[in-house]
């Protein structure tokens, strides 16, 4: 079981002078208000971006690696890895920077059997903002698409994000068995009064049509008076009779367990514990590699702004990113042409897939990892990003200290 008995990895506590600016700042918004084109204040910003956030969830691939025979077991593995991607945020309440259109991030997996995966994100609508990614393992005949559609609207005494948008995990090597996943909300309690506080709420799923399955799950909101922080009570069931078949209980922050109902005398077993379980890391290039509107290298000098503490720094460099999007804007205006986004393409279903066409993806795996790691990492002038070359950037070597 899991040794976290508390909710302060969730929790963050304001001084007196970022209170007085949240105060001053919100009371200009109304009840419900879209906050998609405010400028929040830059001690609540998280250092990195939303295109870089969205990795999270790539964290535990074994769930979706180590796959079975069994189709029911197989869906046990999708909702394990949907699940493990929660815990990981920065602590306290944090946003992440918002991408600027056309903004990018993109890295690769080593993982413990010599196998890998590459990741893509791109921000490819400003307003509404949109984030399209793909994920792919080559070895493992796996490929993650979606897009996430963040809405944030002004509650009161909490600031809610609205997590629109769709994920599609496909086994390619299994014709049909697509997973379809949506997201629940997330909320920042207590800008006001009280403590601040991050929570999940209201219900998503994940559904195989294929196999006849879908997970729903509720992420449930601590009471004013009563209930615990970060509580999830979910189903797996059969779509044609309904027939639920395993039982997941838990908090979505440390520890879930998971009861087969198929079996009565059946008791709960881990189904997911964050203080036992492997985070597997991401490489990216450096930033010399980078290009001038891939996310680390963009967002470098207000992260390390942010990192040592001077708002007042931050808050300039972020402006500075904020007008050159604006002039971008202008001179697509002036010249009468519409951004076209590099890696992912609107199609007729009205979501964004990439334009590398998935069924397109060779089945063997070097003639993929070739295939994808050419689409992902090469640059405009053709050649490839160095992944092996060193961090040289004075920017980036000055924020790593500061970790």
């Amino acid at each position: 079981m899991s040794k976290h008995d508390d909710n302060a990895a969730a929790e963050e506590e304001l001084g007196d002078e970022s209170k007085s600016i949240i105060f001053s700042m919100i009371s200009q918004f109304t009840r419900d208000m879209d906050l998609s084109r405010i400028t929040f204040p830059t001690f609540v910003l998280e250092p990195r971006s939303f295109t870089e956030r969205v990795t999270d969830f790539m964290s535990h691939p074994d769930f979706l690696i180590r796959q079975s025979d069994d189709p029911v077991q197989r869906f046990v593995g999708v909702v394990k890895y949907y699940m493990s991607g929660w815990h990981i945020h920065p602590r306290g309440v944090k946003k992440p920077y918002n991408p600027i259109l056309g903004e990018f991030f993109r890295s690769q997996y080593e993982f413990d059997d010599a196998s890998g995966a590459y990741f893509v994100a791109e921000q490819v609508s400003h307003h509404p903002p949109i984030t399209a990614m793909f994920y792919h393992s080559p070895e493992h005949r796996i490929a993650i698409e979606g897009d996430l559609r963040p809405l944030s609207r002004f509650q009161g005494n909490s600031v809610g994000m609205l997590l629109g948008g769709y994920a599609k995990i496909h086994f390619l090597d299994r014709p049909g068995e697509i997973y379809e996943v949506t997201y629940p909300n997330m909320y920042a309690r207590g800008i006001l009064f009280g403590k601040m506080v991050l929570e999940l709420g209201e219900m998503s799923t994940v559904t195989c049509k294929h196999n006849d399955l879908v997970f729903e799950v509720e992420f449930k909101t601590k009471g004013i008076l009563w209930g615990a922080y970060n509580q999830i009570a979910g189903k797996i069931r059969r779509i044609s009779t309904n027939e639920t078949l395993f039982e997941i209980s838990g908090n979505w922050q440390t520890a879930m367990y998971i009861t087969d109902k198929r079996t009565h005398a059946a008791k709960p077993e881990i189904l997911f514990d964050s203080a036992s379980e492997h985070v597997v890391p991401q490489h990216v290039a450096c930033a010399s590699e980078q290009e001038p509107n891939e996310s680390r290298n963009l967002w470098k000098h207000v992260t390390k702004a942010i990192r040592e503490n001077n708002l007042q720094a931050a808050t300039t460099q972020k402006s500075a990113i904020e007008e050159q999007q604006r002039e971008h804007v202008k001179e697509r205006e002036a010249q009468g042409t519409r951004f076209e986004p590099r890696f992912f393409q609107l199609e007729i279903d009205g979501n964004y897939h990439p334009k590398l066409v998935i069924d397109d993806i060779p089945k063997e795996p070097e003639a993929a990892k070739e295939r994808v790691s050419q689409w992902i990492f090469a640059k405009l002038d053709g050649s490839m990003q160095d992944m092996d070359r060193s961090e040289d950037d004075p920017v980036v070597l000055a924020t790593q200290h500061k970790r």
